[in-house]
């Protein structure tokens, strides 16, 4: 059985911290597409280092039925 919106959405609450190969921390700041997520990150490199990472949007019915990319923007945490 498929997944509904609000477990999807309850999974990503959760992803909150990530560590990358080289041991650096990343703290998860934004999910999202379109306009919203090239304002975000523009924010986001002003003020500090920030990654970009494309996530899956298998539930998220805007984007499945757009076709629009779905992405998490990550800070990189001050050691």
């Amino acid at each position: 059985m498929p997944k509904t919106m609000q477990e999807i959405i309850a999974e990503e609450s959760l992803v909150k911290e990530k560590t990358d190969e080289k041991g650096n921390c990343w703290i998860k700041v934004y999910v999202g597409g379109g306009e919203h997520f090239k304002n975000w990150l523009e924010q986001s490199r002003e003020l500090g280092t920030a990654m970009v990472e494309e996530i899956d949007p298998t539930g998220y019915r805007c984007f499945e039925e757009t076709g629009e990319k779905l992405y998490r923007i990550w800070m990189k945490k001050n050691s």
